[in-house]
């Protein structure tokens, strides 16, 4: 029982910190998205990771050297298209808000990481009660997008001062759902990336903490795109220089905490769903993906995002995020079945 209290403890704590890693962001003055978005990309996708790799994996380099490099690269290549949905995922908090973002691009990551491993690997479990849960849960995510893009289209009619707003938002849902269905590709970094686990763990790393020698793999990848297209965009706008030294410094520090926080959040949830054992997919997944989108809603109306928005769009943006809520219950239990 109490391995079991633990482990939702950091569950929850871990959804908090994942639904909260956009707030450090909104701190920043007086820099470009991509100047920001750089400095996050190093903190959250770069040195964290590899800082965890050297704390918690036994001799790594000789973990990645008996490693098969078609498995590294393999994994590598998913992290590169993981990369892509995360810049997506940045430019669709700064296009739509925090809540808005999160609700859509989680529930398709929650969705989509589910469905393709199960296409792609176990094509027979579709027929299955397994695969009745997931389409299920693919279903009523789309029916939850449709809902939240009302309540967002809502939200531009009330606040925008022409047709500018609306046509930004459209572009900032599209720019969602790109997110949505790319960011998943981490999912299949672990699927098809095992063998690194299996080696970490094989050489003395806690079993519960040799994933994070494929997330290192990934996330670099990932890092790579993120980090090119911000230096392609500071380039092109010229868009380097910051503000003043003394707002750089707590800009540097809003832009790696945030970091922290979104890596911190994964981290968290691995431990709490070791801890919770077979429940970890049945009761951990859910609990998580729902904190998450919780609380990254809390900051969105508590920062204002939308605010004059009208009650109709808030019951819109409400219902929205509680059949997204749905639906990751039912993909969770196919888990079960």
């Amino acid at each position: 029982m109490s391995n079991v209290f633990s482990g939702i403890l950091m569950v929850l704590s871990g959804g908090a910190m994942q639904g909260s890693f956009g707030m450090p962001q909104k701190q920043v003055k007086g820099w470009s998205w991509e100047k920001m978005w750089l400095f996050y990309s190093i903190s959250g996708m770069f040195a964290c990771p590899w800082l965890l790799v050297a704390a918690l994996i036994t001799d790594p380099l000789g973990v990645y050297a008996s490693v098969p490099t078609s498995v590294l690269l393999r994994t590598a290549l998913f992290g590169l298209g993981w990369g892509v949905g995360g810049v997506f995922f940045g430019l669709g908090m700064a296009y739509v808000g925090i809540a808005l973002a999160f609700a859509i691009i989680i529930s398709l990551v929650a969705a989509v990481g589910t469905l393709v491993p199960m296409l792609v690997l176990h094509p027979e479990e579709l027929g299955t009660p397994k695969g009745t849960f997931v389409l299920a849960g693919l279903a009523i995510v789309i029916v939850g997008v449709a809902i939240c893009a009302r309540a967002g289209s809502l939200k531009q009619a009330a606040t925008a001062d022409g047709s500018g707003k609306q046509k930004k938002f459209l572009t900032g849902l599209l720019i969602c759902i790109i997110s949505g269905v790319m960011s998943p590709m981490m999912n299949f970094s672990y699927a098809f990336g095992d063998q690194i686990s299996a080696e970490a763990a094989r050489r003395g790393a806690d079993p519960g903490n040799a994933s994070i020698a494929i997330f290192a793999v990934a996330t670099t990848a990932g890092f790579l795109i993120n980090g090119a297209y911000c230096i392609y965009l500071l380039a092109k706008n010229r868009s380097w220089r910051g503000s003043e030294p003394s707002a750089n410094t707590m800009n540097y520090i809003y832009s790696l905490a945030s970091g922290a926080l979104w890596l911190g959040g994964f981290f968290l949830y691995g431990l709490g769903a070791t801890a919770l054992g077979e429940l970890g997919p049945i009761l951990g997944w859910p609990i998580f993906m729902t904190v998450m989108v919780l609380i990254a809603n809390f900051w969105g109306l508590l920062t204002g995002e939308w605010k004059g928005a009208g009650a109709k769009a808030l019951g819109y943006l409400g219902a929205g995020t509680a059949v997204m809520v749905i639906a990751m219950i039912v993909i969770s239990m196919a888990a079960r079945a």
